[in-house]
């Protein structure tokens, strides 16, 4: 347990490793991690308690964290050896629960660097709990650490706030004292960076660099192992199709030969389309992305960025930390919906659920618009993403006058730059990369298996028919990409990709694809924002997608 940016989750990686499962707490959206610890001759469970600064909760993780703590043997409380003063708080809190407790004294190492000198020993005797120095970025105490979990001590001894800020006072006048010091490179920085005359070209610039470093890597994944992957695939497939024959088996399996070859894209096959547009079409971007996110996490930038665009956020009814949301919707629109909750009130999670919905596509869409409308050049992309981000802010602006109730201010720490643990960050990386196959290779299968099923019977020659006036007049679709706008209830990237063999012109494209990233969530985010907004607020926010899309998709046909 720790206050947030204290190096928890580093310090979790350093004792498990990457056998790490990620659950959410009974009845909540709030997650935490677990894993396995060998002490000796036992397995000791590890649990990752969502950060926080008190146990008498301000937020559904405070509250879900104060809920955990009845359930652990013992607690390894992470303290900022930068900041004591504030962390000591929850560390008294955690001792008056008469719970065995240990302290992690971690970031070390720039305590040193910041002129701060801890007594280890008079720190210890002021508690009466083992306190060991870490940092666990680099591993350094952690062995020291485990040697001495078993040693975690409990107290009962209860004081009110007033007599626990008292306590810490004289622990910090006991225990700690500071040398003066010159201001370092990285601090200079560091100001420059959330100062908005300099912060905000250099936000811009580090995300363009963003999305330049995730469509290299990405295309490059692509091009180099993916595809040659797949090439080499094609082979056994057509044997397959060749062994089953010509048939609904051959239909639903291989999908349609183009010119008795297997075009992964147009073939619309389980072992086909199914595999190909989820794992060497979308995969590498989404790699690629949760890659330079994690990097951004771990470095400390995004306080920043989320400090930079806070007056901007409040125009549109949020505040600076609605970055996350939104950057996470990027990534993939679920935990971008999960992570509304770090948002204080129901109005500002309603606001900024709507607005990622609607209005940030996911990366898996993104790579598929970039596919299908990037070959007509940067144009026709600069339309598609511009339309987006217009829709997202003009209609922040709206929800915000329209809704009642205020944005409270933030409230939040700005952690000091640091160097991202690779170790932590790769595993990390790795559990997102499994929760992504895990929730999108399925439900590309069922798509895939659906849409093959709407065709047979003709129920999408029957919806195109009957949704004509709407798709061919008002959007200027042909009626054929009925069946892409249905798709995109299950995934919006599969239904994006089944654009392709209807030979739209750019302009189609670039209305269809605007049109699909607003009017209606994939059916993972829809069932997490029901969980998140309830059925009154998300059935509320499910109709303004779909008008919103229908009067963009008309403007844009009217216009283009």
């Amino acid at each position: 347990m720790g206050n947030q940016n204290v190096g928890k989750s580093a310090m979790f990686f350093r004792l498990t490793g990457i056998n790490v499962t990620v659950s959410n707490y009974p009845g909540t959206t709030v997650e935490f991690k677990e894993g396995r610890l060998n002490l000796g001759d036992e397995t000791a469970e590890i649990i990752d308690v969502p950060g926080t600064y008190t146990i008498e909760p301000t937020s559904k993780a405070e509250e879900v964290a104060a809920k955990m703590l009845k359930e652990g043997d013992i607690v390894i409380n992470v303290v900022d050896a930068t900041n004591l003063e504030r962390n000591l708080y929850l560390t008294l809190q955690l001792l008056e629960r008469n719970v065995p407790v240990i302290v992690a004294l971690n970031l070390w190492d720039e305590a040193h660097h910041k002129g701060i000198d801890i007594n280890l020993r008079e720190l210890e005797k002021e508690l009466g709990v083992p306190v060991v120095p870490t940092v666990a970025v680099t591993g350094e105490g952690i062995k020291t650490l485990v040697s001495r979990i078993k040693e975690a001590k409990a107290h009962k001894k209860r004081h009110n706030e007033k007599e626990r800020w008292a306590r810490i006072g004289r622990i910090i006048k006991n225990s700690e004292s500071i040398k003066h010091r010159k201001e370092t490179l990285l601090e200079r920085i560091e100001d420059t960076t959330v100062k908005p005359l300099t912060g905000v070209p250099i936000a811009i610039f580090v995300a363009f660099l963003m999305f330049y470093m995730i469509r290299i890597i990405g295309e490059g994944l692509i091009t180099n192992v993916f595809d040659p992957i797949f090439e080499a695939y094609k082979p056994l497939v057509i044997s397959l199709g060749n062994a089953i024959g010509p048939g609904t088996l051959h239909y639903i399996l291989i999908g349609n030969m183009i010119g008795g070859q297997i075009d992964y894209v147009q073939s619309m096959g389980l072992l086909t389309t199914g595999l190909y547009v989820p794992i060497a079409m979308v995969l590498p971007y989404i790699f690629a992305f949760y890659l330079i996110l994690g990097v951004l996490e771990d470095s400390g930038y995004l306080p920043r960025l989320a400090t930079l665009i806070d007056t901007v956020m409040h125009r549109l009814g949020m505040h600076g930390l609605s970055i996350i949301p939104m950057l996470l919707g990027i990534g993939c629109n679920v935990p971008g919906a999960l992570s509304t909750r770090i948002l204080e009130t129901k109005r500002q999670r309603f606001i900024a659920a709507t607005l990622m919905a609607i209005a940030i596509p996911c990366m898996a869409q993104i790579a598929m618009i970039i596919g299908l409308v990037g070959r007509h050049g940067i144009a026709g992309l600069g339309i598609v993403f511009g339309v987006l981000f217009l829709v997202w802010l003009f209609l922040g602006l709206i929800l915000n006058r329209i809704m009642k109730g205020g944005s409270p201010e933030i409230f939040m720490e700005i952690p000091p730059y640091r160097i991202p643990y690779w170790g932590s960050l790769l595993k990390k990386l790795w559990m997102r990369m499994k929760g992504f196959v895990a929730h999108a290779v399925p439900y590309v299968l069922l798509g895939v298996i659906l849409i093959n099923m709407l065709y047979f019977s003709g129920l999408i020659t029957l919806a195109g028919k009957v949704t004509a006036p709407l798709v061919v007049n008002v959007l200027g679709l042909p009626e054929d990409a009925v069946g892409a706008l249905i798709m995109g209830f299950l995934r919006k990237d599969v239904a994006t990709g089944m654009l392709l063999p209807l030979g739209l012109s750019l302009k189609q494209l670039i209305i269809a694809s605007v049109v699909l990233a607003m009017y209606f969530p994939c059916i993972a985010t829809f069932v997490v924002l029901f969980r998140e907004l309830g059925l009154r607020d998300m059935a509320k926010s499910t109709g303004i997608m779909i008008i919103m899309a229908l009067f963009v998709g008309g403007l844009l046909n009217i216009l283009l």
